[in-house]
């Protein structure tokens, strides 16, 4: 199996720390690191040191005549990730950008078809979706043990401060940019990427933040015949729910990224119950509460926390290998991509903070 060529762009916390890690793992298997670009002086001299053999250059412009480039990867600052990948895309390059693909569904869209226009792949690195804890999940559902799904509650907050260039509106960044794809996506994806989602709720506020983005967001989407999905990405949340919960109609999934518990019932073991119009009582006439000891079934499980960002990542770049050398469609496309952006921009829409910086 022959490596692909790629080039980088980019060695802050996801083009070092969660891409680079990924390159210099032996669960990379696909490609060789050619090229890194990094416009800071320090960084590119760690990088020349940790990627042995390949070409650091300062500006993304100097990969236009290099024709030894099989793929690129932008993992840019934010605000960077339109212009950039455009830019790549109108040179013939096949891209991966990282997340958030762009601000709004018509950068999307024209991503899209400029990668269209030029016959390129044009891939968004969303690697939550091949995570242990989603496909779990997704497969309780499929077996059909909760019943019919009424509610499900995806929750990505902490207790924390920030004050860095992921906390400004001008870069793209606040919570729900800078987290929200991962939550909002998986959303769209228990949604079954239904055209007739609706976003039916949402809020955005800032609590701890020293930017003047966001960093309180809730944001609640529904389908016809679907159930709802409440999304929260919060900053100020000292004691977090799991970070996913689903609710049926015969039973409860809890997860968080390193463990599942499940409890549910099955029929014919708990017998139906007459209802009663009145008050229920007991022997001796005095009213009484509905309750009873249910038959339940427990399940539990474990994963390992970090896999989300090792082989997560190592299934998403497969999948774009096999897109480039075999015409595969990947799981998670760029149109998904883009619908999990038109969310939270129609979020920013329905609830514009004022700007600051």
């Amino acid at each position: 199996m022959k490596k692909l060529n790629l080039a980088i762009i980019g060695q802050g916390r996801s083009g070092r720390n969660i891409h680079g890690l990924h390159y210099l793992s032996e669960n990379n298997k696909y490609f060789n690191v050619a090229y890194v670009v990094e416009e800071d002086e320090a960084r590119r001299t760690r990088a020349a040191g940790e990627y042995v053999g390949a070409t650091v250059l300062e500006d993304y412009r100097q990969l236009f005549d290099k024709n030894d480039i099989d793929l690129v990867v932008n993992a840019s600052y934010s605000d960077m990730h339109f212009e950039t990948t455009r830019n790549l895309l109108q040179q013939g390059f096949n891209v991966m950008v990282e997340k958030p693909m762009a601000r709004s569904r018509y950068e999307c869209d024209t991503l899209i078809k400029t990668a269209k226009d030029n016959g390129v792949g044009f891939f968004v690195f969303q690697q939550a979706f091949y995570s242990d804890f989603y496909l779990n999940a997704r497969n309780i559902i499929k077996r059909g043990v909760l019943g019919d799904i009424k509610q499900i509650d995806i929750t990505y907050s902490g207790f924390s401060r920030r004050w860095d260039w992921q906390t400004l509106q001008k870069r793209v960044a606040g919570g729900l940019y800078n987290t929200g794809p991962h939550p909002v996506g998986l959303a769209l994806g228990f949604l079954d990427f239904d055209e007739n989602i609706r976003v039916a709720f949402s809020s955005l506020n800032r609590a701890l933040t020293f930017g003047d983005g966001d960093d309180c967001a809730k944001v609640i989407l529904t389908a016809p015949g679907k159930p709802f999905v409440d999304v929260e990405v919060n900053s100020n949340d000292a004691y977090p729910a799991a970070t996913l919960k689903i609710l049926g109609s015969r039973g409860t999934l809890r997860s968080t990224l390193g463990e599942y518990e499940l409890t549910y019932i099955t029929d014919g073991e708990n017998p139906d119950r007459p209802v009663v119009e009145t008050f229920l009582q007991n022997e001796q006439g005095d009213p009484v509460f509905c309750s009873e000891q249910l038959i339940k079934h427990t399940e539990s499980g474990s994963f390992d926390p970090g896999a989300v960002f090792t082989i997560a990542t190592a299934k998403l770049y497969e999948e774009v290998y096999y897109a480039l050398t075999e015409g595969r469609t990947p799981s998670v496309t760029a149109e998904m991509g883009a619908r999990v952006i038109e969310v939270i921009d129609r979020v920013h829409t329905e609830n514009p903070l004022d700007v600051k910086f």
